[in-house]
């Protein structure tokens, strides 16, 4: 069955509406809702849900992992195999929502309008992110249940795989993603 939409009050936070779109991942480690902020990253929230909807997430990876900062999925199979990606979509960085603990954003490259699929929850507050000397990294969302499972994501072992580093050494799965009701 998975967790009840939350309501008003539920979570500290006064930027993240009981009326945001939801969606579940269910990771071998457990479940993590995310609230999605449509009206300040419309671009952003509309490619995820794309991806959310399509099935894409399925027995996709957490393929980055570095504790204290932020554990980055949505793009590589078990195996690490990069998947077929839509277009990159523009960076909505300037939103005004910040990279604190719990957010979630875009993975880009160097190249500020980059994103496809990959995001990333932010382990710690991490306001270098954020808009200022560079374009920053677009924050859409928010971990509104199951932060505890995004700690125990970012205290796996990790080692270097396939010329990537800080990769789970035995894999963190997102076995689906999928709105809530």
């Amino acid at each position: 069955m998975g967790p009840a939409r939350l309501e008003c009050g539920d979570h500290p936070s006064d930027a993240w509406s009981a009326r945001m779109t939801q969606v579940l991942l269910s990771t071998s480690f457990g479940e993590i809702v995310i609230s999605l902020d449509e009206e300040k990253a419309p671009v952003t929230t509309a490619n995820f849900l794309q991806y959310v909807d399509s099935g894409f997430y399925t027995d996709t990876v957490f393929h980055r992992v570095i504790p204290g900062f932020m554990v980055q999925g949505g793009g590589l199979t078990r195996d690490l195999r990069k998947k077929d990606t839509r277009d990159p979509i523009q960076n909505e960085a300037s939103n005004g929502l910040k990279n604190r603990r719990g957010t979630v954003a875009m993975a880009r490259t160097s190249a500020p309008h980059s994103a496809t699929a990959q995001f990333f929850v932010n382990h710690s507050d991490n306001g270098f992110l954020d808009p200022g000397s560079d374009v920053g990294y677009a924050v859409f969302g928010e971990v509104t249940q199951g932060m505890d499972v995004v700690d125990k994501i970012a205290g796996v072992r990790t080692a270097r795989s396939k010329g990537m580093a800080d990769v789970p050494v035995e894999p963190v799965l997102i076995l689906s993603a999928k709105r809530l009701d």
